[in-house]
């Protein structure tokens, strides 16, 4: 089995700036590229596990949210970081486009998008960690049975994790 870090996107890895799609508007977090470096020289799978209700409520579309995370795949690539997947959730109860309109077990806290990525990869989420920025992240990742799940607060990502995470050094 493999192990994971889960990343929440959205005032983790760029800075929140509300409902981003739009390339423009993405600006990495401080130390996020040395952040994901620093799990891929440990051998975890970098895995961003995201809310993007902004798909129900009609703001923007899967589309849009797929180019999005290309583009934050080759930007974090540029620094010599892997990102090896993005799971999101474009669902929500009070969305406007009926198709997203539901609940479902990807939206966190549920853990529908930690499960289905250690599916996939065949992670074991006891040897796996999440990094999230809000309770609904660290709830998704308890459901999940991630051995630990961090709240970061903000500010440098990357001095964040060396801090929280001596003991995988």
């Amino acid at each position: 089995m493999n192990r994971a870090i889960f990343f929440d996107r959205d005032g983790v890895l760029n800075e929140e700036v509300g409902y981003l799609f739009e390339i423009e508007k993405y600006r990495r977090v401080a130390g996020a590229a040395e952040a994901v470096k620093f799990f891929n020289a440990r051998n975890y799978f970098v895995i961003v596990v995201t809310n993007q209700s902004g798909v129900a409520r009609g703001f923007y579309t899967e589309d849009a949210i797929k180019n999005l995370h290309d583009f934050m795949r080759d930007d974090f690539r540029k620094s010599g970081a892997t990102i090896d997947a993005f799971y999101y959730c474009p669902h929500h109860p009070e969305g406007i486009v009926e198709r997203y309109k539901k609940v479902c077990d990807c939206r966190k806290p549920e853990p529908g998008l930690i499960l289905r990525a250690c599916k996939d990869f065949e992670i074991n989420p006891a040897d796996s960690f999440l990094i999230g920025d809000s309770e609904r992240d660290i709830e998704s990742g308890r459901r999940a049975g991630l051995q630990k799940n961090f709240l970061f607060p903000g500010g440098n990502l990357f001095e964040y994790v060396k801090t929280n995470f001596k003991p995988i050094e």
